[in-house]
């Protein structure tokens, strides 16, 4: 089977939550249809496509499909107050928070151009977050029993620099990572990240004293993004 590890990258800049989800859906459907035509074939198989999406997002609160309605902290009129506003999704993990000066990567992939493993992928997506925060002196690492990107994990300060949660069908990937790069963080006080009520998050601009140029950190991660992944930006 021939591989395509050409994938297409698309920055969407600030876009609404339900806009940037639609678009990851028409794209996901797609591709999961080119890969049942391909089966229902027996020669000349189309190559499936692979796509990263990169945008900012106005406030909004997400909810996995095994996340818990309560770790939202805020009734609907709290809500409007804060500008904010409130999706139940279908990608995995709890319920996070997504805003301005926060980089979202949505990956939609067919793994099956690059390796069939969940983990991996997760790990790799990890791995260019790290390679990111350590080019600008940061050091990251993971959290054993948690995904997403850690600062001083095994310690008494641990926080969370991107939290992730992914969905994959057919081995064809979305949503992503939520990566805090000049983020506000008291919009987390609204919430349990992630469902998790002892840990706190921070973000590039917390941990180095001043704001980040994020279209500096989409290109470092574009960089790590094609190096861990061994694929081709387009």
């Amino acid at each position: 089977m021939i591989k395509n590890k050409k994938v297409i990258f698309q920055d969407l800049a600030l876009i609404d939550y339900q806009k940037a989800w639609d678009f990851q859906e028409e794209v996901f459907s797609k591709i999961v249809q080119t890969k049942v035509d391909n089966r229902s074939r027996e020669t000349a198989h189309e190559l499936t496509s692979n796509y990263l999406l990169l945008c900012e997002h106005p406030h909004v609160y997400t909810l996995g499909k095994s996340g818990k309605p309560e770790n939202l902290l805020v009734n609907s009129q709290q809500l409007i107050d804060i500008a904010a506003t409130f999706y139940k999704i279908n990608r995995g993990g709890d319920i996070t928070y997504h805003g301005p000066g926060q980089l979202v990567g949505y990956p939609i992939l067919d793994l099956e151009n690059f390796f069939t493993d969940i983990h991996k992928y997760l790990r790799l997506l990890e791995e260019a977050i790290i390679k990111t925060c350590a080019a600008f002196g940061i050091e990251a690492g993971r959290n054993p029993g948690f995904t997403g990107v850690w600062l001083d994990a095994d310690g008494p300060n641990a926080r969370k620099i991107c939290a992730m949660g992914v969905r994959c069908s057919r081995w064809v990937t979305m949503h992503g990572f939520a990566f805090n790069v000049n983020t506000d963080l008291n919009y987390f006080k609204h919430i349990v990240p992630c469902g998790i009520d002892d840990k706190a998050v921070t973000s590039l601009q917390q941990e180095l004293g001043y704001a980040i140029e994020i279209n500096e950190v989409k290109s470092i991660f574009l960089k790590y993004f094609k190096e861990v992944f061994e694929a081709e930006i387009i």
